[in-house]
């Protein structure tokens, strides 16, 4: 053990609380109306792709495999960015998976759940052979688990990206482009600091895996550091190796399709996931210690296919951010200065609004012959130096502007080839004892996970997106409406009707469960 997780060992001395039993009606029962009995393997393979450029930390594919009398769930973890769509993972990667394990497992494919965290990191081609072999080789090693749920708080790491303007209008926060200006914003949206959990215990009590999802983008690891599972994979890490025992950590992806590692955009020192990820692990493992877990927890799993209507509105937005880019060129100022006049006029300004191009002898000094040449350069310079600070505006306007008009012209183009009104999407559901789970292939923003929790009114009910394909941004209906164009609205193949469609399907789901 490192002195890197001392703490978090010391914080988790006392993991195995004392065993608690239920009966019969608590669980699945078998043929003979006795408990089943719930069992688990867990099994992980490094899927980095050591060849893209150097490795940071490594990338994995986790597989739990649960089964209880004739149902047989598979929960698999990926370190990458999505299922399908953008990053190495084909668009073919789960219909692969699936129908070999129900080849070679006899798992039928609507039990198989795969979840990507979101990182960046690359991933080696043949990750979905890699991913077979994990879920076979645990498979191989199911046991009689103890289970519980329970839930943490950590909202030291996450920020929302995006900023309500004064002109009622919403910005996001992106590496791509800069931050509007201070005196134009409003507020922030919110963040979800819950950490849902799922503990499962050998029969002797000693931790197997700890299941932990949490809603934040992992991009805080530079590509500069090489490749990263970024903050899950130091929290994976900090986890498993205060557990020890072979136990494993699984992250799951909540809904932070509008969450960033918290100060994503500061300049003033180098991005870096492992500080974020190790609060997290300590996180997880004060939450968890507190968790009671018990034998015969009921296994549970259900996956319906939803169609959700497609966007029918990218022409007009089309055309609004291109009136708003004809504005904006229109309003460029000519002005006598470049940057490298405009900069020490600036700062003349700045440190001195009464006396900027000289000293204050000079001034006085002119006063007293009437004179009036330096207040004269003054007031031209000042004109200069507004004028050019109202064209930098202009410009970062402009970047958000293009940046999010190539994305709508990008879905526009997705949508008139697919041909139909309706894009199918797969919602799934699981419980394993008290822990119930909803989940989405959509990056689902922040807002519509706290809307499920809230009606679901269950501690131990959760919501993830990233999972079993992947469809973009799903933003709130009033983010999907938003006149600012920021990502979340704009990466998006869904109409703004999409989300009280999810929200009614998810709360069905979960109450089934």
């Amino acid at each position: 053990m490192t002195n890197r997780y001392s703490a978090l060992l010391l914080a988790f001395t006392t993991f195995c609380p004392p065993v608690v039993v239920v009966g019969p009606s608590l669980a699945a029962n078998d043929a003979r109306g006795e408990a089943a009995p719930l069992l688990a393997g867990v099994a992980r393979m490094e899927i980095t792709d050591r060849a893209a450029g150097p490795v940071n930390d490594p990338c994995y594919v986790k597989a739990m495999v649960l089964k209880q009398a004739e149902t047989t769930v598979v929960l698999i973890t990926l370190d990458a960015v999505a299922i399908g769509e953008i990053g190495r993972i084909g668009n073919d990667f789960l219909a692969k998976v699936r129908e070999r394990l129900e080849k070679d497992l006899g798992v039928s494919p609507s039990n198989v759940l795969i979840n990507a965290s979101h990182c960046h990191g690359i991933v080696r081609a043949d990750t979905d052979q890699l991913t077979v072999r994990a879920v076979k080789d645990a498979a191989s090693k199911l046991m009689p688990v103890r289970a519980g749920a329970g839930a943490g708080h950590e909202d030291r790491i996450s920020e929302n990206r995006r900023l309500k303007l004064k002109d009622g209008s919403e910005v996001d926060m992106r590496r791509a482009y800069s931050m509007p200006r201070d005196e134009d914003v409003a507020s922030v949206g919110p963040i979800d600091p819950q950490v849902g959990l799922l503990r499962l215990d050998r029969e002797d009590g000693t931790p197997l895996a700890v299941l932990y999802t949490f809603a934040c983008h992992p991009i805080m690891n530079p590509p500069s550091k090489g490749n990263s599972a970024d903050y899950p994979g130091f929290a994976s890490k900090a986890i498993e190796e205060t557990l020890g025992e072979g136990s494993m950590a699984f992250f799951v992806q909540g809904c932070g399709g509008d969450i960033n590692p918290v100060r994503y955009k500061e300049a003033s020192r180098p991005a870096n996931a492992e500080p974020l990820g190790s609060m997290l692990g300590l996180s997880v493992l004060s939450a968890a210690r507190k968790i009671q877990t018990v034998p015969n927890a009921e296994l549970r799993v259900s996956n319906e296919v939803i169609a959700l209507p497609r966007a029918a509105d990218f022409e007009r937005r089309i055309a609004a951010i291109q009136a708003d880019q004809a504005r904006l060129v229109a309003s460029l100022r000519p002005t006598n200065i470049n940057f490298k006049t405009f900069l020490p006029m600036l700062m003349q300004r700045t440190l001195s609004p009464d006396f900027p191009s000289h000293y204050s002898q000079g001034y006085l000094h002119d006063r007293t012959l009437g004179r009036d040449a330096l207040p004269q350069l003054d007031a031209d310079n000042r004109v200069g130096v507004d004028d050019y600070l109202k064209n930098i505006q202009v410009m970062e306007q402009l970047t958000r502007l293009n940046t999010n008009l190539a994305l709508l012209k990008k879905h526009q183009e997705q949508t008139l080839a697919a041909g139909k009104p309706t894009l199918d999407v797969e919602v799934a559901g699981l419980r394993i004892g008290d822990f119930k789970l909803v989940t989405f292939p959509g990056e689902l923003t922040v807002q519509i996970g706290l809307n499920i929790k809230k009606a679901a009114n269950d501690p131990h009910a959760f919501v993830a997106g990233y999972t079993n394909g992947y469809i973009y941004y799903t933003p709130t209906k009033e983010q999907r409406e938003n006149t600012g164009y920021a990502q979340e609205d704009c990466d998006s193949l869904v109409s703004p009707e999409w989300q009280s469609m999810f929200e009614t399907k998810a709360l069905e789901v979960l109450r089934k469960l």
